[in-house]
């Protein structure tokens, strides 16, 4: 006993001996051998099934005003489909189309919705995306509108007037072909290029004689101004599809995915249409609109995704083309270069 506690000469107190510390030194190593042993059986462990049945990631790139994607982010129904596949799925909000592809081309998302107009410019400008499907078309979607008391009464009246637009969408396409129909070119009438904000503005102060625009810009101002449709896109002039795009290699290497991404746009597509109001009514807080705006811009859109067919490439070709004789892109493109050939 005499050992363990020695009186140390220059401290004059006991104090802990050599041998008891290499003791408890021994037993403290001993003790971190085991933790280190226990963590590394556990990291060797095999992971839970449910762990190991993850595969990935659904980005989807979406924007405010596409309805059906709004609905399907509120409802949750998509991670219910793609559960099985071992597929989460994130939604990823642009303020736009030209956005969305961009965020598209650097890879920040996996697949995306947009109307016909942004992916031209984005393959215009070297953007690599493919065309994977489109809803049915939807020419009441946009319009050439006018004042409830504007005394234009056909488009043929719009000679030397100005018409608000917002340069390169869909609608400045339609505003071609109406002005086509009648007789005219977009040189005898004076475009005012703005967004959809500036261009509701500019109509409702009367700085402008015309406004084409789209839903659901186009409901909310024939709502709240009384806005009367001067022409829209029926009578054949055009079909203002909606299209699926994607990365060419998630596309390619993840056919279930994109299945199922069809098969619950489908089916929430069909419950919107069979329950507008209902729809309306969960979409309409999310996209800042009163329920009566939302519900009529619903009606006059089709929810039915398909894979792209060559008729389908043929009509955005069309537009492509367009837009390079009125030198809105740098270059002619091939649509079918970016249309994926095999189909879930």
């Amino acid at each position: 006993m005499s050992e363990l506690f020695q009186h140390h000469p220059e401290a004059g107190a006991p104090t802990t001996p050599s041998r008891f510390a290499r003791l408890r030194q021994w037993a403290l190593g001993l003790l971190v051998f085991v933790v280190a042993a226990f963590g590394l059986a556990l990291l060797l462990l095999p992971v839970p099934q449910a762990k190991a049945q993850g595969k990935g990631e659904l980005r989807i790139g979406y924007q405010k005003s596409a309805s059906l994607f709004v609905l399907q982010k509120a409802q949750g129904s998509l991670e219910k489909k793609l559960a099985p596949l071992g597929f989460g799925v994130k939604w990823v909000e642009f303020p736009a189309g030209p956005q969305l592809l961009e965020g598209l081309n650097v890879g920040a998302v996996d697949v995306g919705y947009v109307g016909e107009a942004p992916p031209i410019f984005a393959q215009a400008a070297g953007a690599q995306f493919v065309y994977f499907g489109f809803d049915p078309a939807a020419p009441r979607a946009e319009a050439i509108l006018v004042t409830k008391d504007s005394p234009i009464k056909s488009v043929a009246d719009l000679k030397g007037k100005k018409v608000a637009l917002n340069k390169g969408s869909n609608v400045h396409y339609l505003l071609v072909k109406q002005l086509e129909k009648h007789g005219l070119k977009i040189t005898d009438i004076q475009p005012v290029y703005l967004a959809p904000a500036d261009g509701r503005a500019a109509f409702e102060s009367r700085n402008v004689d015309a406004w084409v625009i789209w839903d659901p810009f186009q409901a909310a101002a024939e709502k709240a101004t009384g806005a009367r449709v001067l022409a829209d896109g029926t009578g054949g002039v055009v079909n203002n599809y909606q299209y699926y795009l994607g990365a060419r290699k998630f596309v390619s290497q993840n056919p279930k995915v994109i299945e199922a991404l069809f098969e619950d746009s489908v089916s929430q597509g069909i419950w919107l249409k069979k329950n507008l109001r209902q729809a309306a009514e969960l979409i309409a807080p999310l996209q800042g609109l009163p329920v009566d705006v939302v519900e009529l811009a619903l009606q006059r859109y089709e929810f039915n995704v398909k894979p792209i067919t060559p008729a389908v490439a043929a009509d955005q070709q069309k537009i492509a083309d367009t837009f390079f004789d009125l030198k809105l892109i740098p270059k002619a493109i091939r649509i079918s270069e970016a249309v994926v050939v095999s189909q879930p």
